[in-house]
């Protein structure tokens, strides 16, 4: 086994193992994984698992489009303990505003080949009984998909182990430098290149990176199989999610394989610590239950928070470095790195194999956000 690698990778959670799979599996290179904590953790365990096409911008789209299709090219392949869910999506229109919103949002998908169908009241409530009645309709997206992302990322590593792939786990990576990565034991790991997929703490290995920590509550129940049949998100989600700096809910619940229910979703900003913030859950609490009061009835069983690495234009930094040659960035991706974790593996290894991607990557480059005058941390 050569002493230098190709590639080393910092972070073992979605992005990284990922990126892993596909640089060891399909492009053949000699890859390091560095990882302090568990394979998964961080982000990844703290994560829903949804595999959804989004429209909040084109680039968004493409990069979220993509990426399901790749996951459903290894659908068949992803272990039972993955629990790939093709579950479909359905948002939830509370009025005729967000109707409005539902017709729009068709003609986007159904003008980029994405298959979808508009529910009215009575279609709406034959589909997912539990919600409450009243409720106008909804678009619901036949190809999107649940996964449990710990699991998943677990996969990819094991994947990337079987084609050479060497795992470093339980030392964290210290510092970059132009040889490869130095670790908190004091080895130094030797590399041609390097992959900063360190998630929410990403800036903390490399200055001048604008990725910004923001938390997020989830609660997860016992089990109830078939309370809610798809992945449900209201239409409001969107609002909630284009704030930059506003605290805000919005009802997003998840049907997972076991049976549980997973329910989110928040964001808080400048917030630093993981502890729960109970005006926040009640705050969730009372945004779902307006659009499933039955939930009431359901026993929660656990409730955790965790942080999503996030860009202040929304989209994940994907690429080399603009002034670090042998460093490149793969982070970001806020509450989407479960689903574009394949895509972004993808770009990653065609920029550095100098080969065409499917799709453009210049709205993912990091020098239209990471600062030029750096050096490493």
């Amino acid at each position: 086994m050569s002493s230098v690698f190709d590639v080393a990778i910092i972070g073992a959670g979605i992005i990284g193992a990922a990126c892993a799979f596909e640089l060891s599996v399909r492009a053949g290179l000699h890859v390091a994984v560095i990882e302090a904590g568990p394979i998964g953790g961080g982000a990844t365990a703290e994560a829903m698992g949804h595999i959804v096409v989004m429209d909040d911008s084109e680039s968004q789209f493409a990069l979220t489009r993509y990426s399901q299709n790749l996951w459903l090219e290894i659908a068949d392949e992803l272990p039972a303990d993955n629990e790939y869910d093709p579950c479909g999506t359905i948002w939830v229109a509370a009025d005729d505003e967000e109707m409005a919103e539902v017709f729009r949002k068709q003609k986007f998908y159904l003008e980029r080949g994405v298959s979808v169908e508009v529910l009215d009241e009575k279609t709406l409530v034959q589909a997912e009984p539990n919600l409450r009645k009243g409720l106008v309709g909804g678009l619901r997206v036949l190809a999107d998909g649940v996964v449990y992302p710990p699991c998943a990322a677990r996969f990819f590593i094991e994947r990337a182990k079987q084609h050479g792939a060497q795992l470093f786990q339980g030392r964290r990576a210290i510092a970059i430098n132009n040889e490869g990565v130095s670790l908190s034991d004091g080895e130094q790991i030797k590399s041609k290149l390097m992959v900063n997929a360190a998630g929410a703490l990403s800036s903390e290995l490399t200055q001048g990176l604008n990725v910004q920590k923001r938390k997020g509550h989830l609660i997860i129940t016992d089990r109830y199989p078939n309370f809610a049949r798809h992945q449900l998100i209201e239409l409001g989600y969107l609002k909630s999610a284009h704030s930059l700096t506003a605290d805000s809910v919005a009802f997003n619940i998840q049907p997972r394989k076991t049976g549980q229910m997973l329910i989110g979703s928040s964001r808080q900003y400048g917030v630093t610590d993981k502890k729960v913030d109970t005006k926040i859950l009640n705050e969730m609490l009372e945004r779902a239950n307006f659009y499933m009061p039955s939930l009431k009835d359901l026993m929660a069983i656990r409730v955790w928070t965790g942080f999503r690495p996030a860009t202040p234009d929304k989209l994940p930094l994907i690429g080399p470095h603009p002034s670090i040659d042998n460093l490149y960035l793969a982070t970001g991706h806020e509450g989407l790195g479960i689903t574009t974790s394949l895509s972004t593996a993808r770009l990653l290894s065609d920029q550095i194999l100098q080969l065409k991607s499917e799709i453009s990557i210049a709205p993912y480059l990091p020098d239209r956000l990471v600062k030029k005058e750096v050096v490493h941390a």
